[in-house]
């Protein structure tokens, strides 16, 4: 089978080492897009620019009229510095592609040129969405509303690495049906008090000792109000106060983030958290302030979508390649939730965990990095699913 793709693949590695010099963060991403372009505009596919960032929506149109399809690829890097020793390590000091945005697109762009080679039999268009601005979770909004995904009837998405544990084999590819991600939100929380030394504490209010009972009393809404069967996490990530060790300090800021596979349960783990704390607070005779920072709901595949894409690459690697069912949705958030709100998709996942090769370290570490090995795969499995769609239109697939 790799011998059929070997030319993608030796493509799609080349764009994957290129993109990984030069990572860029949040949803202006100028070298990235110049790069992007650039790869489009020799394959001679036309696309659209977005206005407010660097995403990016290419049309391949088929010989005969049928459905629409996206598929999308994430753009963003990460504020990082890359301890990897590798030739193409980052160009740019304390940035580096640590989540595989850089196979990502590698994947899309070489599953245009897939798509190319037999756009005259298919029944249909596809639509590439380059999206800047994922770990912001921003940059699925702007492409919804700049019309990426509109009068599409279905779209996916694929994410590389080990997401599910560096134990799935490499080159596996996940499959689920129904939620596969958790949702994830950013909150902050100021805690007032009064400054004062810390040798007499009774003359002011100490914002330590409140934001300590908080951070406690945060994880009893997991274990005292909600079911133990309901997945579900609170996680306290920074906490900023004081400048002198004897010296109380007038504020604390506490950072947090939650995650669940419920949007019913997300309201309400942001509902009580700002109760608690409120409370905390002013049982000690402090003030909070609470803010929120909603980011992803949960990634919920189309189960009929799942399948087809399952049935597609099985099809086209065999069933060794597929697993179609997780014991549990992981907890990392994706904002490809955006998509699947509006237009019926699946999100897939590709193992590239080799511990000969040292790629199994887990996403947004210094030193992660995926099997390039895989590559082919990931256009195999877009490239099989845009067919099972668009060139067998006349069963009526979807």
């Amino acid at each position: 089978m790799l011998q059929q793709y070997g030319g993608i693949q030796a493509y799609v590695l080349r764009i994957r080492r290129d993109l990984h010099k030069i990572p860029e963060i949040g949803l202006e991403l100028p070298e990235t897009e110049k790069f992007i372009k650039k790869e489009l505009d020799a394959l001679n596919i036309p696309y659209v620019c977005s206005e407010r960032g660097s995403g990016i929506m290419a049309t391949i149109e088929g010989a005969y009229p049928g459905k629409t399809i996206a598929f999308r690829t994430d753009m963003d890097a990460l504020q990082l510095e890359e301890e990897l020793d590798i030739d193409y390590k980052s160009l740019y000091p304390g940035y580096m592609h640590a989540c595989g945005h850089d196979a990502h697109m590698a994947i899309m762009l070489g599953t245009a040129r897939m798509l190319l080679t037999w756009k005259d039999s298919m029944h249909g268009v596809v639509r590439l969405i380059f999206q800047p601005g994922e770990e912001t979770a921003r940059g699925a909004e702007i492409a919804i509303e700049d019309g990426y995904v509109k009068n599409v009837d279905a779209i996916f998405g694929l994410h590389i690495g080990t997401l599910f544990g560096k134990e799935i084999p490499c080159g596996k590819f996940i499959i689920s049906s129904g939620c596969c991600m958790a949702s994830y939100d950013h909150f902050i929380i100021k805690i007032k008090g009064e400054s004062c030394h810390g040798s007499n504490p009774e003359k002011g209010i100490d914002p330590v000792q409140i934001a300590s009972h908080l951070v406690l009393a945060l994880q009893a809404i997991q274990t005292r109000e909600l079911m133990g069967t309901i997945a579900s996490v609170i996680s306290i990530g920074k906490i900023i106060g004081g400048n002198q060790y004897n010296v109380i300090p007038d504020s604390v800021i506490l950072e947090g983030t939650t995650r669940a596979v419920d949007e019913s349960v997300r309201q309400y783990l942001a509902k009580r958290i700002e109760e608690i704390a409120n409370m905390t607070a002013m049982t000690f005779g402090g003030e909070c302030e609470f803010q929120i920072i909603w980011g992803a709901p949960p990634v919920v595949n189309d189960r009929h979508m799942a399948d087809l894409a399952a049935d597609a690459i099985e099809g086209t690697l065999g069933i060794q390649y597929v697993e179609r069912h997780m014991e549990s949705p992981c907890m990392a958030g994706e904002d490809f939730a955006n998509y699947l709100n509006i237009v019926p998709g699946a999100f897939l996942y590709l193992s590239s965990s080799n511990t000969e090769k040292g790629t199994d370290y887990p996403h947004h570490s210094s030193r992660f990095n995926i099997d390039e090995d895989v590559l082919w795969e990931g256009v195999a499995g877009f490239n099989s699913i845009a067919k099972q769609i668009l060139q067998n239109y006349k069963r009526g697939n979807i």
